[in-house]
């Protein structure tokens, strides 16, 4: 079960599971741009919604006779510094990007308990080891999914379920174009959006939709790879060739900030 399938990242797992011989019900918000495909079922899902989570996993769970891998993908981005966010921002994002694979995930693990087992694929993102300015809200949902998923992977191991937090780079796909969202700007963070983004326009110009990341159907298949590797237990996978040096720079700045309290360098003696 995939959500947020439509398009970008969230199709190309579509494609590849479906061409590696998996059977597939795919999620999406709104009209399905997906084409009907063998082995392929399209569900209508908000994933803010947790009631209709709960049903349209039941739904899947029927239709398969069971879920043994569910992908939470469904979200999107939030250009726009703390002070510009809006109350709409703030509640719309921690809906999606942080509830939403919160419920989902509430609704398949009774089911894989009873199976004996499963697989809950959280879609993440390096902006969960660290962040930047302009993209707050955005990181924050993506700290606490990692939060909540970490613990939770330590309650449901004993049932045979496996988490993963898929800790994407940059991808090629509309994520920072069509895809994003922006707050409301103020004038006083021009200056910071023409350093970081080469504009002040908001939305900025469609030209700049282009990421030149990893291509979404590479990152599906590293993905795909992931959920077949039984004996692989890292709870963090790095997706895309960028990521692994965005993580060391994140954590090699908390890891600066800690070494300042003699008594941490101390601890790890």
């Amino acid at each position: 079960m995939i959500t947020g399938a439509n398009r970008g990242l969230g199709r190309a797992l579509v494609d590849a599971a479906l061409e590696a011989g998996h059977i597939v019900v795919a999620t999406v918000r709104g009209e399905s741009a997906l084409p009907t495909r063998d082995h392929l079922t399209v569900l209508n899902l908000d994933v803010r919604d947790r009631s209709a989570a709960q049903s349209t996993v039941q739904r899947a769970a029927d239709l398969l006779g069971g879920i043994d891998v569910l992908v939470n993908n469904a979200g999107y981005g939030l250009i726009g510094a703390i002070e510009e966010a809006s109350e709409e921002d703030a509640r719309a994002i921690v809906d999606t990007n942080l509830l939403g694979p919160l419920w989902l995930s509430q609704a398949v693990i009774p089911g894989m308990r009873r199976q004996g087992g499963g697989h809950i694929v959280q879609i993440s993102s390096v902006g969960a080891a660290g962040t930047m300015p302009m993209l707050g809200l955005y990181n924050s949902t993506k700290w606490g999914l990692e939060a909540f998923s970490e613990a939770m992977a330590g309650e449901v191991e004993r049932f045979g379920i496996r988490v993963s937090l898929i800790e994407a780079g940059a991808l090629d796909t509309d994520w920072a174009g069509s895809s994003m969202r922006f707050s409301s700007p103020l004038h006083a963070y021009e200056a910071q959006r023409v350093e970081m983004f080469g504009t002040a326009e908001v939305p900025w110009p469609s030209e700049g939709e282009a990421t030149g990341g990893t291509a979404p159907r590479d990152a599906a298949t590293a993905i795909l790879e992931r959920v077949a590797a039984s004996d692989d237990h890292r709870l963090r996978v790095l997706i895309g060739d960028d990521a692994p040096d965005q993580v060391r720079q994140a954590l090699d700045l908390r890891q600066q900030d800690y070494a300042r309290d003699l008594r941490y360098a101390g601890a790890a003696q």
